[in-house]
């Protein structure tokens, strides 16, 4: 018998609404930004899918290389019988480490971009019959619920990649006092989390050769002319990345390279040549930093794995 996904839409159209809110927001703002939420159309998707093969782009091949390597310490932490819930999906590679590893009831895929969630969910439940598998097309910085349909223990949501860095320390914090509230106390977090490190490595790895980087921060404005009717050239721009020290992040920028004004959702925005596009914050974290951090925001650390470079972490927190 097929193995089918369940899936649950928690966008609704008052969130679209707030969504084109925040995008125009942040192009009033000064100086101007976008969230990083709006990389992630089907191409966005597909083009972050390709960063991670990059060389120069060590978080994915490294956090993998730690499930790899823990996945049984980390599903004998965490248990059996649960729901296990990924935040930010993805094509839903990391994930299978630990599914075979815990083989949890059931599995809770969470992405905002729709039909690419759709698709690696049905991969997911065609590879594993044993298995229910649901998908929540919704923006995991708001709050969340979890179906009723999705059955188990108890949750323990996985969180790979770094996301965790896209927010400010404050807003990490906000976000993770969120997450608890979607998760009873004892229940578990298992979060990526990128380590401060060399300069020239981070600048790399957010400035491949093949330019595939640069190419997922143009599509933005792809993005915005196809669902916000936007008028804008995106060959106007071009991309900038940079490891800001004094903010342990790395920064991503669209440029102006001409004077211009670009139009989003009727409203007209003016760029000066050089004038740049804010799109992106990636913050790196010391070990204490992040653990310090994770207890302000009502999770208690318990386990932690690393790389033998400590180019990377994984954490495990409890719910307080």
């Amino acid at each position: 018998m097929e193995n089918c996904v369940t899936v649950h839409d928690q966008q609704t159209t008052s969130q679209s609404a707030s969504l084109q809110e925040e995008l125009l927001a942040g192009l009033r703002a000064t100086p101007k930004t976008i969230p990083p939420k709006f990389f992630y159309d089907w191409k966005g998707s597909e083009l972050f899918n390709l960063i991670c093969e990059q060389p120069e782009y060590y978080p994915t091949r490294t956090e993998e290389a730690i499930l790899h390597g823990f996945s049984k310490d980390i599903a004998r932490l965490i248990g059996d019988d649960g729901i296990l819930i990924e935040l930010g999906s993805g094509a839903s590679r990391k994930i299978r480490l630990l599914l075979e590893a815990m083989r949890p009831v059931s599995y809770l895929g969470i992405d905002i971009s729709r039909d690419f969630l759709i698709e690696s969910t049905q991969r997911l439940a065609a590879d594993y019959p044993w298995l229910e598998v649901h998908a929540a097309c919704a923006d995991f910085s708001q709050p969340l619920q979890i179906p009723g349909a999705v059955r188990g223990k108890r949750p323990v949501a996985f969180f790979p990649g770094s996301s965790i860095g896209n927010f400010s320390p404050l807003d990490a914090e906000g976000f993770l006092n969120e997450l608890g509230s979607l998760l009873p106390p004892g229940s578990g977090l298992l979060i990526g989390v990128d380590l401060i490190k060399d300069e020239a490595i981070l600048n790399a790895a957010y400035n491949d050769a093949k330019g595939v980087t640069a190419a997922f921060n143009l599509n933005l404005l792809n993005r915005l002319c196809k669902e916000f009717d936007a008028v804008v050239d995106p060959d106007s721009f071009s991309h900038r990345a940079f490891y800001n020290v004094e903010q342990s992040r790395i920064e991503m920028h669209l440029v102006s390279k001409v004077s211009q004004s670009i139009t989003v959702s009727g409203e007209s925005f003016d760029f000066e040549e050089g004038e740049t596009l804010h799109t992106e914050n990636s913050y790196k974290y010391s070990v204490d930093g992040f653990q310090a951090l994770a207890l302000r925001g009502g999770f208690h650390p318990r386990a932690l794995w690393t790389d033998p470079e400590n180019l990377f972490s994984i954490h495990y927190l409890e719910r307080v």
